[in-house]
C-alpha cells in the first residue's frame, strides 16, 4: 500500500469532503431518546440518519449498500455494508462501530458558540456532537476509501451508526440480534467513540468501566410543613438521604464502600496505567478547568488514573425536592430526590452491584422514612483481549508514520455498552477502541469541540489497521 497516497486521501477527505458535512450534520439537534422522549415525532434522528447515510452513499465504495434498518419502537441504525477488497473475502468482517445521537446542550456555551451552531476555528469544530460521535461515521468512511485510494486491501467492513448510545445503547441488542447472520464472523472491531490524555499519539482505550444508577427519593411528611414548628420533630429528608449516602461512600476519600463495587486491579493493567501516567506528566491533574485554588483529589499521577479506570466512583449527577435558593421558604421539605451515578471497574458485575446499591438504600432507613427507588439502569464495563502481534506491530508502525510518538494505552472512566456487548457476541475478535476525543473536547457539557489533527490522523491509523488486519 503507497502510504503517501493514502494519507494524502485522508486529509483531502476531511477539508473538502467531511467538513462541510459534519459542519450541518451538527446543525441537527438529534437528542438521544433519554433527553427527547418524543423523538420519533419530532423526528432529528431519522434526520441526522438520513444525512450521514446520504453522505456516505455518495462516496466512491464499489458494491457498498447504505441501510437504515429499523424495528418496531426502536431508534433508527445505519448500517454500511462495504464488500472486501479483492483476495480479502476470507478476512472476516471488521465492524466500525460510532453514533449519531447527541446530550443535549445545556446552557452555558460561550458568547460566540453554540450546540448547534458549527463554527470553525483554530484547527477545532465547535458543535454539539461534532467530537461526540458525529465525525464517526465519515471517519470510518474515508478510511476504507482511502485504504483503496492507495492500493491497499480490507476485509468486508460494516459500519454501524446507532442512534441510543447516549441513552445507555437500550436498542442496539435487539439491532445485533436482528443482524447477527448478516455480520457474519467478527473478527474485528474498530470502535471511533474514544481518545486519549493528548493529542500527540495514537491512544487505545483497554478498558471501560461498567455503570449504575438510580433515582433515589427520600420521604417524610405528606406536605411541607413552617420548619420553625416542625425540626426537631420531623427528620430531615436531605439528613437521611446523607446518612444512607454514607453507607455508599467516604465522604472524606471518595472510597466507594460497597464491596460488590470493587474488584483487585490486574498487574498489566496497573503497569500500563503506570506508563500512561509516565507518557503524560501532569496531565491528569490538569486536563480539567478547576475552579481557582481546587485541588485533584490526589497529587499523584498513578492514583488519579486508576481512580479514573479501575476503581468505582460516585457523582450526584441531578436533584429535585430542593427549591432555588431566591423561592426557598422556612419549609422543612416533604423529599429529597437525589440522582446517583456509579461507575464501576471494568470486569465489577453491574447487575450484583445494583443489587447491592438497592439494598443499602432501602434496609433499616433512619426514622422509619419512606425511600423511593426509580429509574435504575446498569451496564458492564469492559476489559480489552490481549493484542494480536499483526495490530501490535501495525500500531507501532502508526505511531512512527503519522504520530512520531509512541501509541499510548489507556483506561476510560466513560462506558460504551457497545463494546461489552461485541465482547460477549464475538469473543475471538480484535479490538480497536480509539478516537479523536480528549480530556477537554467537552463533550456533554458546554463548547464540545472536534481536534481535526486528531480526527484526520485517527482515520489514517484506521486505514493501515484495516489493510494490516486483510494481510495479515
Amino acid at each position: 500500500m503507497e502510504h503517501n497516497t493514502l494519507n494524502t486521501t485522508v486529509s483531502w477527505l476531511w477539508a473538502a469532503e467531511i467538513l462541510p458535512s459534519l459542519s450541518e450534520l451538527v446543525t441537527i439537534p438529534a437528542l438521544s431518546p433519554v433527553f427527547d422522549p418524543a423523538w420519533a415525532a419530532n423526528g432529528h434522528l431519522d434526520d441526522a440518519a438520513a444525512h450521514v447515510g446520504k453522505w456516505i452513499a455518495g462516496r466512491d465504495l464499489p458494491g457498498a449498500t447504505v441501510e437504515i434498518v429499523r424495528l418496531d419502537g426502536l431508534t433508527p441504525l445505519v448500517m454500511v455494508d462495504v464488500p472486501a477488497a479483492p483476495g480479502a473475502e476470507d478476512a472476516g468482517t471488521v465492524v466500525l462501530y460510532g453514533h449519531l445521537d447527541k446530550q443535549p446542550p445545556v446552557g452555558g456555551w460561550s458568547e460566540d458558540l453554540g450546540p448547534w451552531t458549527p463554527v470553525i476555528r483554530d484547527g477545532r469544530l465547535y458543535g454539539r456532537g461534532a467530537a461526540d460521535d458525529g465525525y464517526s461515521g465519515y471517519a470510518a468512511t474515508a478510511a476504507i476509501e482511502a485504504v483503496r485510494a492507495g492500493g491497499g486491501s480490507h476485509a468486508r467492513c460494516v459500519i454501524l451508526l446507532e442512534t441510543s448510545e447516549e441513552s445507555g445503547s437500550p436498542d442496539l441488542a435487539p439491532y445485533l440480534e436482528h443482524l447477527r447472520e448478516r455480520l457474519g464472523d467478527v473478527t474485528l472491531v474498530i470502535c471511533l467513540d474514544s481518545g486519549g490524555n493528548d493529542y500527540s499519539r495514537l491512544w487505545l482505550t483497554t478498558s471501560l468501566r461498567g455503570l449504575v444508577s438510580v433515582d433515589v427519593t427520600v420521604r417524610v411528611l405528606d406536605a411541607g410543613a413552617h420548619s420553625g414548628l416542625a425540626s426537631g420533630v420531623v427528620p430531615s429528608s436531605f439528613r437521611v438521604l446523607r446518612t444512607l449516602l454514607d453507607r455508599l461512600e467516604d465522604s472524606k476519600t471518595g472510597a466507594i464502600l460497597l464491596p460488590e463495587m470493587n474488584v483487585e486491579i490486574p498487574a498489566h493493567r496497573l503497569e500500563e496505567a503506570r506508563t500512561s501516567a509516565a507518557a503524560a506528566p501532569g496531565r491528569a491533574a490538569t486536563a480539567f478547568p478547576l475552579a481557582d485554588g481546587v485541588r485533584p483529589v490526589a497529587d499523584d499521577d498513578l492514583e488519579l488514573i486508576l481512580n479514573n479506570s479501575w476503581r468505582p466512583t460516585m457523582s450526584v449527577i441531578g436533584a429535585s425536592g430542593l427549591p432555588q435558593p431566591l423561592d426557598a421558604g422556612n419549609v422543612l421539605r416533604p423529599f429529597t430526590t437525589l440522582s446517583l451515578s456509579f461507575r464501576l471497574p471494568p470486569t465489577a458485575d453491574s447487575a450484583a452491584s445494583l443489587a447491592a446499591l438497592k439494598k443499602a438504600l432501602t434496609t433499616d432507613v433512619p426514622y422509619g422514612a419512606q425511600v423511593e427507588l426509580s429509574r435504575s439502569d446498569l451496564a458492564d464495563g469492559w476489559d480489552a483481549p490481549e493484542l494480536a502481534p499483526w495490530l501490535r506491530t501495525t500500531l507501532d508502525d502508526v505511531s512512527k508514520t503519522i504520530f512520531e510518538a509512541p501509541w499510548g494505552s489507556i483506561g476510560l472512566g466513560g462506558s460504551i455498552p457497545f463494546m461489552g456487548l461485541l465482547a460477549e457476541t464475538y469473543p475471538s475478535a480484535q479490538f480497536v477502541v480509539t478516537g479523536a476525543l480528549g480530556s477537554d473536547s467537552n463533550i456533554h457539557v458546554p463548547d464540545e469541540w472536534l481536534h481535526l489533527g486528531q480526527a484526520v490522523r485517527v482515520t489514517a491509523s484506521v486505514a493501515h489497521v484495516l489493510n494490516a488486519h486483510a494481510t495479515r
